[in-house]
This record gives C-alpha cells, sequence and structure tokens, in this order.
C-alpha cells in the first residue's frame, strides 16, 4: 500500500489540466497548476476573460470612438439625402413660394418687354431716320417750296407732311401778303412746323418711357423677392429648430435667382434706353434740319414775290412814260 500511493498522485495530475484546459476554474484546477510547476496557471492567466475586457480602458475608449464615427457618418449621409438634388434655375423656381414665383414670372415678362420694345424701335427708327435724311438732302437742293416738295415725290414721311404743310399756309396767306409784311407768314410757318417736330419726335419715343421704369424698379422687385426668400429660410429655422443645410439652402437659391433676374430684366432696359435715347435725338435733329430748310424755302419764296410785285409798277412807268413820250 505504501508503495501504491506515489503512483496514484500523478494520476490524478494529468488528469487535471484536461478539466482545466475546458475552462472550469475551481480548487482541483488551482491545486493541479501548483502541483504541475506553473505551466497550466501561466496558460490560463494569459487568455482575457469578458470581464476584463469589458473593464479595459483602451477598449472602452476605442468603441467610442468606432461610435462616434458612426454617428458622424449618419449624420452627414441625413444631410446629404435631405439636401435639394435639383438646383438649376428651373429647379429652383418650381420649389419657390408663390411670391417668389410671382416676381420672377414679373421680372421674366418685363425682360421680354425690354427686347420686344428694342427690336420694334430698331426698325421704327431705322425708316423714319433713313427717311428724313433722304428727304433733307433734297431739299437743300431745291430751289422753292413747290420743287421741294415736286422733289419728295409720293413719300409718306413727316418730312413730306411738314413740306405741304408750310405750302398750305403760304397759300392761306395769299391773300394778305400783297398788304402787309411776310414776318407774320414765317412766325405762323416756324410754329407750325416745330408743333409738328414735337408730335413726330413724341410718337417715335413712344415706348421708351416703358424702358426707364423697367430699368428703375427691376432691381427693387428683385430686392423684394431676396427678402421674401431669406425670410422663408428664417420661418423654417425657427419652425425645424435647427440650422441644418437642408432647410436654409432652398429659400437663399430661391432669394438669390430672384436678384439675378430682377439684374437681367434691369440691366439691358437701361442701356437700351440710353441707346434709343440717342437715336431719337439724331433723329429730332433731322427733323429740325428738315424744319429749317423748309423755312429757308418759304423765305425765299416770300423775297420772289416781293421782287416781282415790286418789279411790276417800275415796268408800268417805264412803259408808259415811253408811250407818253411818242
Amino acid at each position: 500500500m505504501a508503495l501504491a500511493a506515489p503512483h496514484a498522485v500523478p494520476a490524478q495530475t494529468e488528469e487535471t489540466p484536461s478539466v482545466q484546459t475546458d475552462g472550469q476554474p475551481g480548487t482541483t484546477g488551482q491545486s493541479t497548476g501548483a502541483a504541475t510547476g506553473g505551466a497550466s496557471t501561466t496558460d490560463t492567466t494569459a487568455r482575457p476573460t469578458p470581464t476584463e475586457t469589458a473593464t479595459d480602458p483602451d477598449t472602452m475608449a476605442a468603441e467610442e470612438d468606432a461610435t462616434e464615427l458612426d454617428a458622424v457618418d449618419d449624420a452627414a449621409g441625413d444631410r446629404q439625402a435631405g439636401l435639394p438634388h435639383d438646383l438649376s434655375p428651373w429647379g429652383m423656381f418650381m420649389a419657390a413660394d408663390i411670391v417668389v414665383k410671382g416676381v420672377m414670372i414679373g421680372l421674366a415678362f418685363a425682360s421680354v418687354v425690354t427686347w420686344t420694345v428694342l427690336l420694334v424701335k430698331l426698325a421704327e427708327l431705322g425708316a423714319a431716320q433713313r427717311s428724313a435724311s433722304r428727304a433733307v438732302r433734297r431739299l437743300v437742293a431745291a430751289r422753292g417750296l413747290e420743287d421741294g416738295e415736286e422733289a419728295l415725290g409720293r413719300n409718306r414721311g413727316v418730312v413730306v407732311r411738314m413740306t405741304r404743310a408750310a405750302r398750305e399756309e403760304m397759300e392761306a396767306s395769299e391773300a394778305v401778303l400783297d398788304h402787309v409784311s411776310d414776318g407774320g407768314v414765317k412766325e405762323r410757318l416756324a410754329s407750325r412746323l416745330g408743333r409738328m417736330e414735337v408730335h413726330a419726335g413724341r410718337r417715335i419715343a413712344k415706348g421708351t418711357g416703358l424702358l426707364a421704369t423697367i430699368g428703375s424698379t427691376a432691381p427693387f422687385v428683385g430686392l423684394f423677392g431676396t427678402v421674401w426668400g431669406i425670410m422663408n429660410s428664417f420661418i423654417g429655422i425657427s419652425k425645424a429648430q435647427t440650422t441644418n443645410l437642408a432647410i436654409v439652402a432652398p429659400g437663399i437659391a430661391e432669394a438669390l435667382l430672384a436678384t439675378a433676374i430682377g439684374l437681367v430684366a434691369a440691366i439691358p432696359a437701361v442701356v437700351i434706353y440710353n441707346f434709343l435715347a440717342r437715336a431719337i435725338t439724331g433723329y429730332r435733329q433731322n427733323l429740325a434740319d428738315a424744319s429749317a430748310a423748309i423755312e429757308r424755302l418759304a423765305s425765299r419764296d416770300l423775297d420772289v414775290r416781293r421782287a416781282v410785285r415790286h418789279a411790276a409798277p417800275r415796268s408800268e412807268r417805264a412803259g408808259g412814260s415811253v408811250v407818253k413820250i411818242g
């Protein structure tokens, strides 16, 4: 019996590590580790348990960082998903408020009116300018009112009407020309030609006042749309209790679009108005030249009439004296 005991202890020692390696801690494993010389104890403590992993500061910090990064990514994804995808001018117009839409439509219509007035006035001014310049050249080369009227032919321009009005005034004053001076006739001619000149200039300038109105008011109308769009943005921020770009961006974009359309309508209107004003001034100058040429022709006709009238008594006296002498 004394010899069998030493052999029994190693047998227990060999069976015990297999139990300890299965992950079942106990007093048997602790005594076995002590008996086997510390090898099994080293293997058991080198493997971290779930409790140690949960309480490790480095592991907890890494998990928190990963969680924060995931949250930031999710928030960024939500913001990108909430942003308006169609930021083209048409998309911003369709997404705009009804007031901003009305402002944009009004400014676009004003721009169309501006270019329409430009095209119409270019054609009208071009034809009137050519007709007036040609008529002035013919009047300068004429000898009198009748000669000038024949040189103008059947033209229906303003200068032709002015020449005809001067001839009619001369015919209406025919009965008194032999008894009064020609100062009154010239005054009446100047008055009648001046009024016709003013009426022609006013008619050719019709429509340009609309360009001045558009050029002066379009920026303020666009500014109104800008203020309204920004106000809607602030209202959206107040309702959502957030400064998310998805809430602020549409209103700001609509506001800027209204401002841009206002400038697109105003700048061409001002430029076109100045251009047409210079062209109309040149046309009025041609009418003034035509009026001066007609007055010169009328004055020439009056001088010729006076010369003929004074020459007639001389011939009568000369003829009478010859008869008397004979």
